[in-house]
């Protein structure tokens, strides 16, 4: 048990002045034990939240197989299983407990099973202490600190017949030449930077994930190459506030303005980015996504509320009307443009007045998609302390209404495209139905086409016959 590190949320507040993060290059070194601990063993990662996680689950991915284990879809054929988890919402830490307790019936059949949790979860001490009360089983725990520690600590599960929970409340570093196993052929994210300064009351990435850290921008500009040099037709930046990239290293690495431009400049035909702060969204940025016709012209412009007194208490440093000339500016220069949003109802003492200004935002912008939820508090926020007056059923109602208004100007967007061609970058059969196959358009769109000729990963054009609520359906031209 001596193999024990646990998360501590006051020091994961900590930020120094100056602090510059240490770039640690190759940081994945096997030794001859740890490169063969996976000889004829299957993996299974189970990846829940943002596309940040999703990222950090193909380097999960490729550190096992670097370590001889190879993949499996089936549960019970595995021999370790991780859940790369979120913290965003108390929903999304129920799920993945219950998830636990479910694949404790494995773990009952095969002994020798390894289960570990990683991700957001693992770095709030208070869901660390409640797992490893809750479920003994669970015999590997580490954050988002350590990644390129996982060979070490199954090594030390395998041979020492030890726990590992390991798990760094720090500002953290930035690691290059880790392994990743893509989870698509075409499409693939880019992590620009990590961390977040903002501190936004209620949210907990900014303990989560450390301190604001950005990548130098030739390491980027470095893996985007290699990626349209395989044949990728999509990239995605990822950052969990991109527009704030380059703010921590020196002005000749730029700003994200100028790596959006030179991504473009690489030939890419898709570039997306995830996601942007109003605060951080300059006119540089908006000139780039306007100039460059390969930057697809949709943003993520997270609003959470329209009151200025909710978003002063949520610390989101901009008023309505800032957040209102941005969308103006942004709608007036990027041709087409698709806006999609957060929105949290119910926040602390939020009165009818905030929500009623909360409406009118939605009325103004008309949001081709949104993300509405209920406040939830995540434990060692401000905002989990402060004085709640509104019952949950009022909450309720108003995430209702609000989801009215969504829904009808989701579906209203939509019905402007039918008629018309879109470009559509095929991402395979649809779900529901495998004769039909699905793929996004330059907005975002997710539709659902009729394929005559083309394959998974091919740009081609669709018809748009149909405009429904949160899809579209059409025909191949």
């Amino acid at each position: 048990m001596n193999n024990i590190s646990l998360p501590d949320l006051n020091k994961a507040r900590f930020r120094s002045a100056g602090y510059k993060a240490e770039i640690i290059r190759n940081a994945l070194d096997l030794n001859d034990v740890q490169r063969n601990l996976g000889s004829g063993l299957n993996y299974h990662v189970i990846t829940y939240g943002c596309q940040a996680n999703v990222r950090d689950g193909e380097v999960i991915s490729g550190i096992l197989e670097e370590m001889g284990y190879a993949h499996t879809e089936l549960l019970e054929e595995a021999d370790i299983i991780i859940l790369n988890t979120c913290a965003i919402r108390e929903n999304a830490e129920k799920r993945v407990i219950g998830e636990i307790g479910f694949l404790q019936n494995y773990k009952r059949i095969k002994p020798s099973l390894i289960l570990g949790l990683c991700g957001c979860m693992a770095q709030e001490d208070v869901i660390v202490k409640q797992i490893m009360e809750m479920f003994p089983s669970v015999q590997l725990i580490f954050g988002t600190h350590n990644i390129f520690e996982l060979p070490k600590l199954i090594e030390n599960i395998l041979v020492n017949n030890e726990k590992s929970v390991k798990v760094y409340s720090r500002q953290g570093n930035i690691y290059e030449g880790l392994p990743s196993v893509r989870t698509s052929p075409f499409k693939a994210s880019i992590n620009i930077m990590d961390g977040c300064d903002k501190f936004c009351t209620y949210c907990i990435v900014p303990y989560t994930r450390g301190q604001q850290r950005s990548r130098l921008r030739e390491d980027v500009l470095s893996e985007a190459r290699q990626l349209v040099s395989a044949g990728y037709k999509e990239i995605m930046l990822l950052g969990q506030n991109v527009n704030a990239y380059g703010k921590d290293l020196s002005s000749d690495n730029g700003d994200f303005a100028r790596l959006l431009a030179e991504v473009a400049e690489t030939g890419i035909p898709r570039i997306r980015f995830m996601t942007s702060h109003p605060w951080d969204f300059t006119d540089e940025m908006v000139d780039a996504i306007a100039k460059y016709d390969n930057i697809m012209p949709f943003v993520h412009l997270p609003l959470q509320s329209g009151s200025n007194s909710v978003l002063k208490r949520m610390g989101r440093r901009y008023t309505n009307d800032e957040y209102i000339a941005l969308f103006d500016k942004l709608k007036s220069k990027v041709n087409e443009l698709a806006v999609s949003t957060d929105i949290i109802v119910g926040f602390p003492d939020e009165t009818d007045e905030d929500f009623e200004d909360t409406l009118k935002i939605v009325e103004y912008c008309k949001y081709d998609n949104a993300y509405s939820f209920i406040f939830s508090p995540r434990p060692g926020t401000p905002a989990a302390k402060m004085t709640d007056s509104i019952p949950m059923e009022v909450k309720k109602e108003r995430l209702q209404r609000l989801n009215g208004r969504l829904a009808y100007y989701s579906k209203m967007n939509n019905l402007k495209w039918e008629g018309r061609t879109v470009e559509v970058l095929i991402d395979g059969p649809s779900k529901n139905n495998p004769t039909v196959y699905s793929g996004y358009t330059p907005q975002s769109k997710l539709i659902n086409f009729t394929l005559k000729e083309g394959q998974i990963g091919d740009i081609i054009n669709v018809k748009v016959t149909e405009g429904r609520k949160n899809s579209l359906n059409g025909e191949q031209e």
